[in-house]
């Protein structure tokens, strides 16, 4: 089993494709691509960590069919634009405003808007968020996960870790 991060698919949501002028040329486009890359990358028994802004959820149903359609176990930290048929699905593990937790020896703070600070900040814990959509600065050890950050698709804590590194490489 492997666990996953991604944030800001904003599925169903049109705001998204003019605001962040994601590379789709409607929101069918958008929505089948996002489904595509997350069923590529996640297994049916990987685990999936959300920090928020998961779908326009009207029709009320479309959190459901889409959570139906995504493989894996799926925790939501919720974000400012996930209504109540999103944060009530059942489909969800959990669904909560904020997470700590440890992965393979590495302590991590969850929440869907980036902190200036955040809890054992100085013990070396890792902040992972969402909401900025990769537009902020980026600070010591806090990651935007989002999917306009990684390529429209959850990623594994290792790739996030080593994101920096890559991108520093690629310039030099």
């Amino acid at each position: 089993m492997a666990v996953y991060f991604t944030s800001d698919t904003h599925f169903g949501d049109p705001r998204v494709l003019r605001i962040d002028r994601r590379p789709f040329p409607d929101l069918a486009s958008h929505d089948a691509a996002l489904i595509e890359a997350w069923n590529e990358t996640v297994g049916p028994d990987d685990e999936v960590w959300h920090l928020g802004d998961f779908c326009l959820a009207k029709p009320a149903e479309r959190a459901s069919t889409l959570l139906s359609r995504l493989n894996g176990r799926k925790h939501l930290i919720i974000g400012n634009n996930d209504g109540p048929s999103t944060l009530e699905n059942p489909a969800w593990a959990s669904v909560g405003h904020y997470r700590e937790l440890e992965l393979d020896g590495t302590h991590l703070v969850l929440c869907h808007y980036p902190f200036r600070t955040w809890n054992h900040m100085g013990k070396g814990w890792i902040d992972l968020h969402g909401h900025s959509h990769g537009k902020l600065k980026p600070m010591p050890r806090q990651f935007d996960v989002g999917v306009d950050v990684f390529g429209f698709r959850p990623v594994p804590l290792p790739a996030i870790l080593s994101s920096r590194t890559r991108k520093a490489a690629a310039r030099a």
